[in-house]
């Protein structure tokens, strides 16, 4: 019993580190940019955490080296911590990370545009075009606000929407790197041995290290490293730089990999439902910017878009699935006599172990 409420106490606070961790980042970054060039504060941060992360897999005995799955690394890594990254970064400094984690949390757009081989399910299905079209509206309000705002003078409006746009061209950067990581790995499952292939954390450490020596390369040659003085960055904003390496790339990761490892997929992916909510609270009470009426709507409109372009993913999950089949045998006790319902509990408990056993050798055979 006590191993049981460990397991939960460990999953809820796995959830906590997604979901607060991870949201919280938008704004360290904001943080982190008053003293660190971005690509500065990109290169140090992934540098470190993926030289920890490499040392961490090295010391666990997992394999370090593999030709076609470092190549994979280095692609994948490239778009989505270097390409995406980039993009969030660079925005931060002209708009607020509340704004860069709503149109972050829009990237479920790109993913049923980009996913050729899903576009007939995505396109027959009305929950996700209806996801589409509202994803679309969400992020239309956000432009519309910077491009209206008559208060802002041009050229910083001007510089916003530039942001925007490049923080858009990330997050197609990031679905691209997404999506060719997930139909790559199937052709690969599907001609490699099982247990050829490097741990998912080695990879991760792969892509980080990849990321880290293109964020390097872009300073050096931007010349942010000659211009750069450490001894002039605030101690609050190293304080921001562990707290990106150490919570954001590691902590908050590591959880996320072993969500994924002992809850449903589509569980896990409610994080892209709270990051933004909890970037948005963050710039509310700890920074300048103000959180407007338009920024709350296109979130909601956002996040309601994002649920609805994953509908068919949740209506099938197994919880959703568990709360039916209670509310179906609920029903069925209340129209049945009182002397069935003892038989009736019999034979639901009978099919919920069946069930449970049909999962478990679904999840043997993934």
């Amino acid at each position: 019993m006590e191993e049981k409420k460990t397991s939960i106490a460990s999953i809820i606070v796995a959830y906590l580190i997604v979901y607060i961790v991870w949201g919280s980042t938008f704004f360290f970054i904001e943080e982190a940019l008053r003293s660190f060039p971005p690509f500065v504060l990109g290169s140090i941060r992934f540098v470190i955490a993926g030289t920890l992360l490499m040392g961490y897999c090295q010391l666990r005995g997992y394999r370090i080296f593999n030709k076609s799955d470092i190549k994979q690394a280095v692609f994948v890594g490239f778009l989505l911590l270097f390409i995406d990254m980039a993009a969030i970064i660079w925005s931060e400094q002209y708009i607020s990370s509340g704004i860069v984690s709503i149109l972050s949390a829009a990237t479920a757009i790109w993913f049923i545009i980009l996913d050729k081989p899903k576009w007939k399910e995505n396109f027959s299905s009305i929950p996700t075009i209806l996801g589409l079209l509202f994803g679309f509206a969400g992020v239309i309000m956000l432009f519309a606000e910077q491009v209206l705002t008559s208060t802002v003078p041009e050229e910083e409006r001007s510089q916003n929407i530039t942001a925007m746009l490049v923080l858009t061209c990330g997050t197609i950067g990031w679905t691209i790197g997404s999506l060719y990581s997930k139909y790559n790995q199937k052709s690969k499952s599907a001609d490699h041995k099982k247990g050829t292939s490097l741990n998912v954390m080695v990879k991760t450490a792969w892509q980080m290290v990849t990321a880290g020596i293109a964020f390097t390369i872009v300073a050096l040659v931007k010349g942010e490293y000659s211009s750069f003085d450490y001894t002039t960055v605030h101690a609050a904003d190293w304080g921001a730089m562990i707290y990106l390496v150490l919570m954001g790339s590691i902590l908050a990761f590591s959880s996320y990999i072993w969500l994924l490892q002992v809850r449903p997929a589509t569980e896990v992916s409610t994080y892209a439902y709270v990051n933004p909510i909890v970037a948005l609270l963050l710039v509310h009470f700890f920074t300048d910017h103000q959180v407007t009426a338009l920024q709350i709507i296109g979130l909601g409109i956002v996040l309601v878009s994002v649920l609805l372009m994953n509908w068919n993913l949740y209506k099938d999950n197994r919880t959703f699935r568990a709360i039916r089949h209670r509310k179906k045998l609920k029903k069925l006790r209340h129209m049945a006599p009182k002397s069935s319902i003892p038989r009736i509990i019999e034979v639901a408990d009978y099919l919920r172990k069946q069930k449970r056993k049909a999962d478990k050798k679904e999840e043997n055979k993934a």
